[in-house]
């Protein structure tokens, strides 16, 4: 093989098979434009496209009869075509992602690309410091009570909108009570877990007024929790209070370029299906410290592509260069290419509700049976780390995990598995082909994101590869609460009330080693049950331009606030 990628001598012995693919209509939100979005395989030896609607029909064909040999060949050849811009200003930030936000409103956005770009055009109640930390954002200091039950945080008297309307206590309590309103469709109870009253205003069982947010005065308010929630502040820096004015005078349109209004670094000043333009607030709290004045941001959507337009100077900054070429990419790029530990975990989710998956040792025999040395060597470069944890080891404390099913498994002749395009669809052809091996014939559903989270939140799947990046937050917490009571992956009905218990005394620990030792029970608890299947922790990639500045080793380039053009 070239030096782009390599095929391990075990997959080299396989026939290969041609992707046939089918398409159905979908009208989300990354879809508007009417592209077709699913996808299904048969060993057929032909390709052919077609498009249907409304809905994806299921192939009645295995996807454990494609060789890995063949996927690698057909990842390689498929790309994407972007369009050059030739009219970019020389002072403008040029950032290739892989895709746009699903959503401006935070109260809606799911998508990686979303909380990236809420850092730049929203703030935060609390706020990220350049190493990652706390820092002050809407919210100056804040303080606790003794029993820990108590939250009082003071904003600045000079907060402002982008619009220079005042940003107050008032707009801060409204959009915690729209976060959690059940009248809102979107609502859900996210980093408010712990606020008093939260769980049963998103019940219906309460009002929206009876949660924990108070405003004090225009520029204090109080957050009174259940339980004591030592990391508060630090879930706070994604908390992103709404302009209550431009949303009561739009309603959803406000996050249309012409209507919105946000706190943050930037405000939207273009968007299409394909970019966002971004201009300087003036009005942003730290706006003396800004030196970019303007940043576009493109959704190249295949990874070769997006970096060979950066290599070629289209762009400063670029997300994701492809896995199985970072060795490749990393040699001719030099000191462009930067790799960052990050707190990303790629893993299978399991139904639970689907009998032939709810045995533990079933779980446990489908997990054992996967080849990760595969998936990391072939997909990522050995740049990911195989795993079978959900927390990343830290230190000698980590007992390695028993992976030996408890009891003698039944496993299920078929399954489902759904997956999105891209890498995630490469690891789930090669899962489906250890498994073939055991005896349990996978099937493959293929859909755009928005589509497969909605079959995973309504229970119509049964596994699902799944992935989360937690960006700049590094604390275990942030690694294993997504799976806890409340969590936003905590859609696979499964239940255990020892880890709920176990989580809930992690939470209101404010001594970060003994929050540490807590996680970690909870965290055994979960694998004891496979709960989730734990494929690779991996790291983050960036390709970053030797004229952009302000940027560290140890941190992943997501606050552009903080960068600079060096020619500027």
């Amino acid at each position: 093989m070239g030096a782009a990628g390599g095929v391990s001598a075990r997959c080299a012995r396989r026939p290969s098979t041609i992707l046939r693919q089918s398409y159905g209509w979908s009208p989300s939100p990354v879809n508007r434009e009417g592209k077709c979005g699913h996808q299904e395989y048969a060993p057929t030896g032909v390709r052919t496209q077609s498009c249907r609607f409304p809905r994806p029909v299921k192939s009645p064909h295995s996807a454990s009869m494609f060789s890995r040999r063949a996927l690698i060949a057909a990842s390689a050849a498929t790309g994407l075509a972007a369009c050059a811009r030739t009219d970019t200003p020389a002072d403008m930030l040029r950032v290739a992602i892989e895709t746009l936000p699903d959503s401006l409103d935070p109260a809606l956005g799911e998508f990686a690309s979303a909380a990236l770009v809420y850092k730049q055009i929203h703030a935060g109640l609390t706020d990220y410091a350049p190493d990652g930390s706390v820092a002050p954002g809407i919210a100056t200091r804040w303080r606790v009570a003794p029993d820990g039950l108590s939250w009082v945080f003071a904003l600045r008297e000079d907060a402002r909108w982008s619009d220079s309307h005042p940003l107050t206590a008032d707009d801060v309590v409204w959009s915690a009570r729209r976060l959690v309103d059940p009248q809102q469709s979107f609502a859900n109870l996210g980093d408010f877990f712990a606020v008093a009253n939260a769980r049963a205003v998103l019940a219906g069982e309460m009002p929206p007024e009876a949660m924990g947010f108070t405003a004090l005065d225009d520029h204090t308010i109080e957050v009174r929790l259940d339980t004591p929630l030592g990391l508060l502040p630090t879930l706070m820096r994604e908390f992103y209070p709404f302009p209550r004015h431009a949303i009561d005078a739009h309603g959803r349109d406000w996050i249309r370029p012409e209507n919105i209004v946000t706190a943050g670094a930037y405000t939207v000043t273009a968007a299409s299906q394909m970019s966002l333009d971004l201009a300087k607030n003036p009005h942003y709290a730290g706006a003396a410290g800004v030196a970019i004045e303007r940043i576009r941001i493109d959704a190249v959507r295949d990874a070769g592509t997006r970096t060979r337009m950066f290599r070629a100077g289209e762009y400063d900054l670029a997300e994701k260069p492809p896995g199985n070429q970072i060795g490749y990419w990393r040699e001719r790029l030099g000191e462009r290419f930067r790799s960052f530990d990050a707190p990303i975990l790629r893993y299978l989710k399991v139904n639970h509700a689907r009998p032939g998956l709810a045995p533990p040792a079933t779980r446990q025999a489908l997990s054992a049976a996967i080849d990760r040395d595969f998936i990391a060597a072939n997909f990522f470069d050995n740049t990911a780390s195989i795993t079978h944890r959900i927390i990343p080891p830290t230190d000698g404390m980590m007992a390695p995990v028993d992976q030996r099913p408890t009891t003698d498994p039944a496993l299920p002749g078929r399954v489902e598995i759904r997956t999105v395009p891209g890498v995630s669809e490469q690891i789930a052809i090669a899962i489906a082909d250890d498994w073939r091996r055991i005896g349990v014939e996978a099937v493959l559903l293929v859909s755009y994101p928005t589509d497969l989270y909605q079959a995973v939140d309504s229970g119509d799947f049964d596994i699902a590869v799944a992935s989360f990046n937690r960006g700049l937050k590094a604390d275990p917490f942030f690694m294993l609460d997504p799976f806890g009571p409340g969590g936003f992956a905590a859609n696979f009905n499964w239940d255990s009330p020892d880890f709920a218990a176990a989580m809930e005394m992690a939470r209101r620990e404010s001594d970060p080693v003994v929050r540490a030792i807590a996680y970690r029970e909870a965290e055994r608890i979960l694998l004891a049950d496979q709960a989730v299947i734990p494929l690779l922790h991996e790291r983050a990639h960036w390709l970053v331009s030797d004229g952009i500045t302000g940027t560290r080793p140890d941190i992943q380039p997501m606050l552009w606030r903080d960068l600079e053009i060096a020619h500027l």
